[in-house]
C-alpha cells in the first residue's frame, strides 16, 4: 500500500490523549507530526480508527496524500527557523 492509499486527519491536540496508536500508522506521540504552535497534528490510516467512528475524536479536517503535502509545505507547519 502507499502513501496515496492513506486517510490523513488534522486533529486537535488536545485529543491526543484519546489516540489509540494500533489503530494508525504513527507508533506513538513520538511521531505524529505537529503543527508550529503545536495545537494540532496529523494521523493516517488505511482503515477508520474505532476512536473517529465513535466520534471520540473529531478531526479538524480530513486530506489526501496530495492536500497533506501542501498543508506540511504551509508556514503552520514548517519551523522555518
Amino acid at each position: 500500500m502507499s502513501h496515496n492509499d492513506l486517510t490523513y486527519q488534522i486533529i486537535s491536540i488536545d485529543d491526543l490523549s484519546l489516540i489509540d496508536f494500533s489503530q494508525i500508522e504513527e507508533e506513538d506521540e513520538d511521531t505524529i507530526r505537529k503543527s508550529v504552535d503545536e495545537t494540532q497534528f496529523v494521523i493516517k490510516w488505511h482503515h477508520e480508527p474505532t476512536f473517529i467512528i465513535d466520534g471520540s475524536v473529531v478531526p479538524v479536517q480530513t486530506l489526501t496524500h496530495e492536500q497533506c503535502l501542501t498543508l506540511m509545505e504551509t508556514i503552520a507547519w514548517q519551523d522555518l527557523d
